[in-house]
């Protein structure tokens, strides 16, 4: 993981998920990139430099929120972009290369029962970069113990582990997997690939409706300042992924949560 991308909004949380993002590159020596997205509403009579106005206000946005946490000597490159989020992310990739998007799990929205907003929902659940989300407050501490959730030991994609293989290369935490047995589960879905085997220190079985209930069953056992899942079709967030708002009453983690692209 070289290139971080961290998208700001306009929550009160941003520079706390900013600073989680520095000091997390900190460790894994990556650079960061801060972004924000602007778009132009077009009106009749709108003065002709709207488009200019806009991106200086949104560059010094940025620069006011870069100075007001702590760099780490972090190589911190800005990226005022015009448009839509998730275009501006895809653009981005295209361009650079993202491995990594850091986000809070609000960007705009206030709403206290909210625990994923709309524009940090809509895209975890569309694009296929590796993201983490950090919750409102959280504070960055080494990473001691990871939880990685999921329903087959069955890896299809080659590349698919590498944030999590990062993760405890740098930290070397504990590595505990959990195995869910659903009810559409096959004899191969329970014998787990070599790339699995190589990085846990425990490994726990359990039978439950859905990958999120199990989760939700083991996580105060395992204890984890880390969970990992994966976004499939039909995977962990299957349900709430179907919109792209979470409220806390469905699914709410103190804990920043990695999610993985991939079948898995």
């Amino acid at each position: 993981m070289k290139h971080i991308l961290v998208p700001i909004g306009s929550s009160e949380n941003s520079i706390n998920t900013l600073q989680y993002a520095i000091n997390f590159a900190k460790e894994i020596s990556a650079k960061v990139f801060v972004m924000r997205a602007y778009k132009i509403l077009s009106k009749a009579g709108a003065f002709v430099n709207a488009d200019d106005t806009m991106q200086r206000e949104t560059n010094l946005y940025l620069r006011t929120m870069v100075n007001a946490v702590d760099r780490k000597d972090v190589d911190i490159k800005l990226i005022t972009a015009k448009g839509d989020v998730l275009e501006s992310i895809t653009s981005i990739d295209r361009e650079l290369g993202v491995d990594l998007i850091i986000m809070g799990p609000k960007s705009n929205s206030i709403k206290e029962e909210v625990f994923l907003g709309n524009t940090s929902g809509s895209v975890l659940k569309q694009t296929n970069i590796p993201m983490l989300i950090i919750p409102d407050g959280y504070q960055f501490t080494p990473i001691k113990r990871v939880l990685t959730a999921f329903k087959s030991g069955i890896i299809n994609n080659e590349n698919v582990l590498d944030p999590l293989k990062k993760v405890l290369d740098i930290f070397n935490p504990v590595s505990n997997l959990l195995l869910v047995k659903t009810p559409s589960h096959t004899k191969d879905d329970l014998m787990l690939d070599v790339e699995l085997e190589n990085i846990k220190s425990d490994l726990t079985i359990t039978e439950n409706a859905t990958t999120f209930q199990g989760v939700l069953e083991h996580f105060q056992s395992n204890n984890p300042d880390l969970l990992c899942v994966f976004r499939r079709n039909r995977g962990f967030f299957q349900k709430l992924w179907e919109k792209n708002t979470i409220l806390k009453k469905e699914f709410h983690c103190k804990v920043p949560v990695l999610v993985l692209r991939g079948k898995l």
